[in-house]
């Protein structure tokens, strides 16, 4: 059976990228590159990740200037061909600003940077993301960002929950979902949400941080698996 072939997008303060470039070939045994931000062209690829990390610094906003990355033209017509698209931590943010994406990314509300652990649990199976995933069950991940606080009116939320959009939220170790588990004021206990048609996925905590017990905890390895999984049964 072929292997998935996963482009990882490098972009300078990018700080996640190896990591994924680890879980994707040497923890799952797929197919990985690094992309240089100053490409212009996609190598072929069955999902796109863009990984955790500081943009450029981060500087204006988290995103904000990676949206000028000479790649980021491909990125935007590969996903509009329906090609996979992973946004994690910054790269969601990133995913907001080149429009793949609705809402915006905040300051967290506390105004601090937040890095543990928290829980998430999958509002839906039925994405190429989650589907080697249980619904509703909790998963243990680790967050690290300032800017984690996702926002959006209260009509593009009511639209991402009608079209089921909503992917993930924060919640306890029962899978509930409460205030007290939400680590940064996100909108509606938001931890991560897909595009319209599914295929773009953004997501604040880190799945790649969470794929091996001896990190802690392997729940996100289910997220890398699911998309395997999708490509096969495609």
């Amino acid at each position: 059976m072929p292997k998935a072939r996963f482009a990882i997008i490098v972009l300078p303060g990018s700080n996640c990228d190896h990591d994924a470039v680890h879980v994707t070939r040497d923890v799952l045994g797929e197919e990985a590159e690094l992309v240089w931000h100053r490409e212009t062209k996609l190598p072929d690829s069955d999902c796109v990740i863009i990984p955790g990390g500081f943009a450029y610094g981060d500087y204006l906003r988290a995103g904000a200037l990676a949206k000028f990355a000479p790649i980021m033209d491909s990125i935007r017509d590969y996903a509009s061909k329906g090609g996979l698209v992973l946004g994690i931590c910054n790269g969601f943010q990133v995913l907001t600003e080149i429009g793949l994406l609705p809402g915006a990314m905040m300051r967290n509300s506390h105004v601090r940077f937040a890095a543990r652990e928290v829980m998430i649990r999958a509002e839906t199976t039925a994405t190429p993301f989650t589907n080697a995933l249980e619904k509703g069950a909790p998963l243990r991940m680790e967050i690290a960002h300032g800017e984690g606080n996702y926002y959006a009116d209260d009509a593009t939320l009511d639209d991402l929950e009608a079209n089921g959009q909503v992917v993930f939220r924060y919640c306890d170790a029962r899978g509930d979902v409460t205030p007290e588990a939400n680590p940064n004021g996100s909108s509606r206990g938001i931890a991560g949400i897909t595009n319209r048609d599914g295929n773009v996925l953004g997501m604040m905590p880190h799945p790649e941080r969470s794929s091996e017990e001896t990190l802690g905890s392997a729940d996100g390895l289910g997220i890398f698996r699911s998309i395997v999984e999708s490509l096969v049964s495609a």
